[in-house]
């Protein structure tokens, strides 16, 4: 019995690590072919500078708030291992508003979706402003066994 318990305590400290490596390689590997595509979208600004033919510009600023979205979520990884793996929530609501206004822009035909899309951009925004009110800094607490 006791070596089946040292057993489970061993696999209760291992199977966390293991998984947790897991995600941070995975991580990188989503940080590794956002950056691509980041280049991807950088070269797409390119091609459309230098074109001498009409310039949609409601495409062009969609390219541009998509080159943000890739440019956030890579940020986002960042500050998530130098956060201790943690992912902040702000990350997630600045992601947020840009998708949306994004949206806004590239599909505007149902005047019902834009309003319902600008008010969940004022929603997040709310939401980033009662996060902000609130101290970033949480007290650790401390739990004890009895």
């Amino acid at each position: 019995m006791e070596q089946v318990k040292k057993n489970f305590n061993f696999l209760l400290r291992i199977l966390p690590r293991a998984l947790q490596l897991f995600l941070n390689v995975t991580l990188v590997l989503l940080a590794t072919i956002l950056a691509i595509l980041l280049v991807k979208e950088l070269l797409i600004f390119g091609r459309m500078l230098m074109d001498n033919g009409s310039h949609d510009h409601q495409q062009f600023f969609a390219n541009i708030l998509l080159f943000f979205l890739y440019f956030e979520f890579i940020a986002m990884i960042v500050k998530y291992f130098k956060e201790q793996y943690h992912f902040p929530i702000r990350y997630f609501l600045y992601i947020g508003i840009t998708a949306m206004i994004r949206l806004i822009i590239v599909e505007h035909d149902s005047a019902i979706n834009t309003l319902i899309n600008a008010l969940v951009i004022l929603i997040l925004i709310i939401g980033y402003f009662l996060l902000n009110l609130t101290p970033r800094e949480r007290p650790e607490r401390v739990w004890r066994h009895s």
